[in-house]
């Protein structure tokens, strides 16, 4: 049986290939338009910021909607090794979020073959790639 061969409902890989292809493209096309859509709706929220902040308003009550003036923080550093040092310094280890570094753990790991951080899960799973076919 080749690659291309039937799968268990008859349709072959190749069909199933175009079928994906056709997919793909019509995801990236939505996400164009998506992507103007998500433009659009900014500068529009700026507009609403601009006449707000020049209003001196925090609350809007519109037929359309209420629209409030909040403010939002958000924090990030230039410099990650002195920020490392600073967490250690003050034991504070609660100022990162609770994720894991892939490929930093998939390197530990080769490199420390047996040495296996408490409560550390792995999945593998199998992924299907696709790329356009050359010409």
């Amino acid at each position: 049986m080749s690659d291309t061969d039937a799968v268990d409902d008859g349709i072959n890989i190749d069909r199933l290939v175009k079928i994906h292809s056709k997919i793909k493209a019509k995801i990236e096309d939505l996400d164009s338009q998506l992507a103007v859509l998500e433009e659009q709706r900014t500068e529009v929220r700026t507009a609403i910021k601009d006449l707000m902040r020049a209003q001196n308003l925090q609350t809007v009550k519109t037929t359309s909607g209420t629209v409030s003036l909040v403010t939002a923080t958000r924090y990030n550093t230039a410099d990650w090794d002195s920020f490392k040092q600073f967490i250690i310094e003050h034991q504070m280890p609660d100022l990162l979020e609770k994720r894991i570094a892939q490929t930093n753990m998939a390197t530990f790991l080769e490199e420390n073959p047996g040495v296996l951080p408490p409560g550390l899960n792995a999945v593998t799973s199998y992924e299907v790639r696709v790329t356009k076919a050359r010409k």
